[in-house]
């Protein structure tokens, strides 16, 4: 993603997040803490105002999926997928705002807003969907890092954080690949300085990253 492209999802998001806050007041904004589960109806949207939400679903064979993540000033919801999503968990703490359809079909400011926000995480799928085409796990694996970081990495003095944890087995049910695998390509971009881990195991693309 461009620098271009990236302030202009961020802005965006930032205009949703004021939009909805707005027409909905603070009284209307629920808490979700951390681990708790976030039930998904066929007429609700929901909006991601501070947090982030991890999305996944479950095969024939009971293997869990990781769909996608949600952070802030993005949407998810039954209605925006075309399975049938298991659960959305929030990873953090999480703000949210629940929106029924109707109100998004009578506003255009409201729909026009949430129309962009949507197509932001179309492009997230899609990216995802394009990593699994790569044949080398390593190369699977640091796509998608890069892609979490550009999507929701914060600036720090070693590099950029990512300010949200997955288990070494959600991202290999990501990729298509196994934790052992995940496990192990972690222990090596490490030891090559690729990145890092805080004090509160976040993880950090140090300064020697660069996108591909």
């Amino acid at each position: 993603m461009s620098c271009t492209s990236q302030n202009k999802q961020i802005e965006d998001q930032s205009n949703l997040r004021e939009l909805l806050e707005a027409a909905y007041k603070n009284n209307s904004t629920i808490h979700v803490n951390s681990g708790n589960s976030i039930p998904l109806l066929p007429d609700k949207i929901w909006l991601v105002i501070r947090g982030m939400v991890k999305l996944g679903s479950v095969t024939f064979n009971g293997d869990e999926l990781l769909l996608g993540l949600a952070g802030p000033g993005q949407p998810f919801g039954e209605p925006m997928s075309g399975m049938e999503v298991y659960e959305a968990i929030c990873t953090t703490d999480c703000d949210l705002i629940c929106i029924n359809l109707k109100d998004i079909e009578n506003s255009h400011a409201l729909s026009s807003a949430m129309a962009s926000a949507m197509y932001h995480r179309y492009r997230q799928s899609q990216r995802l969907l394009s990593l699994l085409g790569l044949r080398k796990v390593q190369e699977r694996i640091q796509g998608f890092l890069e892609m979490l970081i550009q999507e929701y990495g914060i600036a720090c003095n070693e590099g950029i954080r990512l300010d949200l944890r997955l288990t070494h087995q959600e991202i290999a049910s990501a990729l298509s690949t196994t934790r052992v695998t995940v496990t192990r390509v972690l222990g090596h971009l490490r030891s090559e300085g690729w990145l890092k881990f805080d004090s509160s195991r976040h993880l950090i693309l140090t300064k020697s990253y660069k996108a591909r």
